[in-house]
């Protein structure tokens, strides 16, 4: 799977009247969707079908977005807001392409298609921006309405990759950068008064921008839903030679432990191998969280994206390492707000 911007994917769509142009019949359009060579992304609108097996969801709902604003009887007019936006400004989607396109609208004009959600909004001056000529919600913006409106795990997975575009490099963060953002997000919600604020005040409070995955944003959710306190993330352990040091994805607070974010893409990725064997990653890994062991006394706990899917499944985890969990638990629990499947 990989991703794909916002010219290639243009280049790849095609419509009805394109093909058509070049020797396409209707029935052979159908054909080929059924067949697996063309995909529709919606009614008249069609990507290959080799591509689009091969797009992250992100892509896919991008490709979808600039079928919809092709088709708009004003091509790079329409407001994009929501999931929508998020996937024109780049940032990871932490659930499955949306079934629908999100617009912003004024008032009378609210008539979703089967395919299109139009939601009824007024929009300030700079909330509304261009991206590749596209129009869609500033990134405060999007956040705030994805904080109240969307689940707890797409919100927070937005907020922290929003708060890292400012505070850059999690190991050297600018910290006043990323907390002017938070300071903006928290004042819009402390100014509304709207459907899904009780929400949004959780997700503004435990944003980390230093959290630099979506599997490491997940991790910090559900260790805030099992009731510990924001845990500081990554955490420096000196390294045995002067200067060196040791990063640690996630201290658990009052637990003496640390959490590691363990994706598999740590092993396999060729990107972050950089030039190592599996084995050699594996073995430099293991002399790594043994000074972390001996240097803290921490002990070390490793999990996976199945081990943070609900909290339940990381209480199970941290127990299995003797990892006591706090007596109350936060009121981020799952829940279906009004656009959860987006």
């Amino acid at each position: 799977m990989r991703g794909a911007d916002e010219g290639e994917l243009r280049a790849a769509l095609r419509t009805t009247e394109h093909l058509i142009a070049r020797g396409w019949t209707p029935r052979g359009i159908r054909a080929a969707c059924e067949s697996g060579g063309l995909h529709r992304v919606r009614r008249g609108a069609y990507i290959a079908g080799e591509l689009w097996t091969q797009l992250w969801g992100e892509s896919r709902h991008l490709a979808h977005v600039l079928a919809v604003d092709a088709a708009a009887r004003a091509p790079g007019a329409t407001v994009f807001g929501l999931s929508s936006a998020l996937v024109l400004h780049g940032i990871p989607l932490a659930c499955p392409a949306p079934r629908r396109v999100h617009v912003i609208v004024g008032e009378g004009d609210r008539r979703s298609a089967p395919d299109v959600f139009r939601h009824e909004g007024a929009l300030a001056l700079g909330e509304v921006v261009s991206v590749a000529g596209v129009l869609c919600t500033s990134i405060e913006r999007t956040v705030y309405d994805l904080a109240r409106l969307a689940s707890p795990e797409v919100a927070l997975v937005a907020a922290n990759a929003a708060l890292a575009r400012e505070g850059g490099d999690p190991r050297d963060f600018d910290h006043e950068r990323a907390e002017r953002l938070r300071r903006a997000l928290a004042a819009r919600v402390d100014a509304a008064g709207v459907r899904g604020i009780r929400q949004a005040r959780d997700i503004v409070a435990v944003a980390d921008g230093r959290a630099q995955s979506t599997l490491e944003s997940l991790s910090l959710l559900q260790i805030v839903r099992l009731g510990f306190e924001r845990p500081p993330l990554q955490v420096r352990i000196p390294g045995a030679s002067p200067g060196s040091a040791y990063w640690v994805d996630i201290e658990l607070p009052g637990a003496r432990a640390f959490y590691e974010c363990d994706g598999e893409a740590k092993y396999t990725d060729p990107a972050l191998l950089g030039g190592r064997t599996p084995e050699q990653a594996v073995r430099e890994e293991k002399r790594r969280e043994d000074w972390i062991r001996g240097v803290t006394g921490y002990r070390v706990v490793r999990g996976g994206m199945r081990d943070v899917r609900t909290p339940e499944a990381l209480a199970v985890r941290l127990s299995a390492f003797g990892i006591p969990l706090p007596r109350r638990a936060h009121r981020l629990l799952p829940s279906r707000p009004l656009l959860a499947g987006l």
